[in-house]
């Protein structure tokens, strides 16, 4: 976990590029305002709380009165942490996992808990970065629209193709991964490969069991509601903090280029998607493309940019730690029966 922590600085390499680049002085950032920076804040928060309360939902819908309701929203908002400090756009699902395991939760059901609470998380982000996508192809924005598509269409039927086929098809290893593990790993590598693929088998187990009864259907559905929502208030924090920089922007405006930079900031190329993320809503706003740092000046407040990612990324961090230790990675003494 130390080099996670190690990595944060990393990410603010992007922004002091970005700061000597386009002249951006501290003063510029401190004008946002207070207000219009808390309000950010608080949209972001917002955002995590939704995605905390979904998670509780989907666990307590498939594990009945189990633990702590707040206890289990914290852990998930916990587990973002893990996001922020991973090149890519998964990784907090397997603290989840931990944590339901650890209270005694059998491993297959607290990855299927996990998998329907990131399924419906990737489905409603894919479908909003598609949106943006689409709008972006319409406004002649060729490069941006093009990489946002690919990006979006790419990770979100991944995701919903496996699923879906879960529930009709039991996954394994790769053999040539499995190979290449029992090779290498010798004893060890063929105990961790004949665990995973129970793991795996009993995951879609889970899946044909659960997944099409009209009580996950709904249990579904509500999640990518919620989900849905809490992207929302991602996408408004953007234009929160851009008031105060006096850039006129929508809440639907706000919201697809937010969505479409998400998508340019999945890729797995920097941690948490530092500077892809910004030069995404620069380029998405702008009709540009997302990977030319000669941008022009005087198009977009890069204050407000740089702002928002404080707002929703630097001050979230440290809340999302300490819940993470405090809560997801915290001992357990008495495991609770699932």
């Amino acid at each position: 976990m130390n080099w996670r922590i190690v990595a944060i600085p990393v990410t603010l390499i992007p922004i002091f590029i970005i700061a000597i680049q386009f002249d951006i002085q501290i003063d510029d950032v401190l004008a946002i305002g207070i207000f219009p920076f808390v309000g950010a804040v608080i949209a972001m928060l917002i955002k995590l709380g939704l995605q905390g309360i979904k998670f509780a939902y989907i666990t307590r819908k498939y594990l009945g009165n189990f633990d702590s309701f707040l206890k289990l929203v914290g852990v998930r908002v916990g587990s973002e942490f893990i996001k922020f400090t991973t090149p890519m756009f998964v990784g907090a699902e397997f603290v989840v996992i931990y944590y339901l395991h650890k209270k005694g939760v059998n491993p297959a059901k607290s990855a299927w808990i996990a998998i329907m609470d990131i399924v419906t998380e990737v489905f409603a982000a894919g479908l909003l970065s598609i949106m943006a996508g689409i709008i972006a192809l319409l406004n002649g924005a060729y490069v941006v629209g093009a990489v946002i598509l690919a990006t979006s269409i790419i990770i979100t039927s991944l995701w919903m193709v496996m699923f879906f086929l879960s529930s009709k098809h039991t996954f394994q290893v790769p053999k040539i991964l499995e190979n290449l593990v029992k090779r290498f790993g010798k004893d060890k590598g063929e105990k961790a490969i004949d665990k995973t693929n129970l793991w795996m088998n009993e995951v879609c187990t889970m899946s044909r069991e659960n997944l099409k009864t009209p009580e996950s259907k709904k249990i579904f559905t509500i999640s990518f509601l919620f989900s849905v929502v809490s992207w929302s208030f991602y996408g408004i924090s953007f234009m929160i903090i851009a008031m105060g920089t006096g850039y006129v922007i929508s809440a639907f405006d706000s919201i697809m280029a937010v969505m479409g930079a998400n998508a340019i900031g999945n890729l797995p190329i920097t941690i948490g998607g530092s500077g892809l993320a910004e030069f995404g809503i620069v380029a998405y706003l702008n009709n540009l493309d997302p990977f030319a740092f000669e941008v022009p000046e005087g198009i977009v407040a890069w204050d407000a940019v740089i702002g928002w990612r404080i707002a929703t990324y630097y001050v979230p961090i440290v809340i999302t730690w300490l819940l993470l230790v405090k809560l997801a990675l915290s001992k357990i003494s008495k495991p609770s029966e699932s």
